[in-house]
């Protein structure tokens, strides 16, 4: 993982403090997630509006029930009943922060790439808040396997806010996810916003 960096300048706000207690819980289980979504967007490419935190950390079922101790620790909980097993059938720990009320999604990484680019992300200082963010080029691959419009916009935005990008490796894990997910013009249609 990469050391600190100072990107574009984002209003955090009512973000900081569940960034901060977010990032603390990442520090405690041994730097295993990195923070993707509306808030790396707006870090890595143009401001924008986003109601949540998402993150993808390298955990098992089995450390869930430790991530959840950690977690509490930092006021954050799960906000719907039986939270765990929903982690077991979807691969995602929906959570809140308790002060702010912000929901965080917590997405259990398991592909090679999700493995890849938390070790290639980079610890952030916005002011004095840290954040795990994703290299742009790792964040533009997350976003273009959801394709949502506003997706293929930050995808955009962080391209224009990141000209040096390395295009080898978004085209490669793109084509990669094209060919799994059965969509063959996926660079094509990818590769005209950067």
């Amino acid at each position: 993982m990469g050391q600190a960096q100072n990107p574009n300048s984002y209003p955090l706000e009512h973000f900081s403090s569940p960034i901060q207690a977010l990032q603390t819980l990442l520090e405690n289980i041994n730097h295993q997630g990195v923070v993707i979504g509306g808030v790396a967007a707006s870090l890595l490419g143009t401001p924008r509006f986003t109601a949540d935190i998402d993150v993808v950390v390298l955990l098992g079922f089995e450390e869930l029930p430790n991530l959840l101790h950690e977690a509490e620790k930092q006021g954050i909980i799960t906000r719907i009943p039986n939270a765990v097993d929903f982690a077991q059938r979807s691969r995602v720990l929906l959570l809140r922060h308790i002060n702010s009320g912000i929901d965080i999604d917590l997405s259990l990484g398991v592909l090679p790439f999700e493995i890849e680019m938390v070790e290639r992300s980079n610890l952030v200082m916005i002011g004095d808040i840290k954040i795990q963010l994703p290299t742009p080029e790792d964040l533009i691959i997350m976003k273009s396997i959801a394709r949502r419009p506003k997706d293929l916009i930050d995808i955009q935005a962080i391209s224009a806010s990141n000209p040096d990008l390395d295009q080898s490796r978004i085209r490669y894990w793109i084509e990669q996810f094209g060919e799994a997910l059965d969509m063959p013009n996926l660079w094509e249609e990818i590769s005209v916003l950067l």
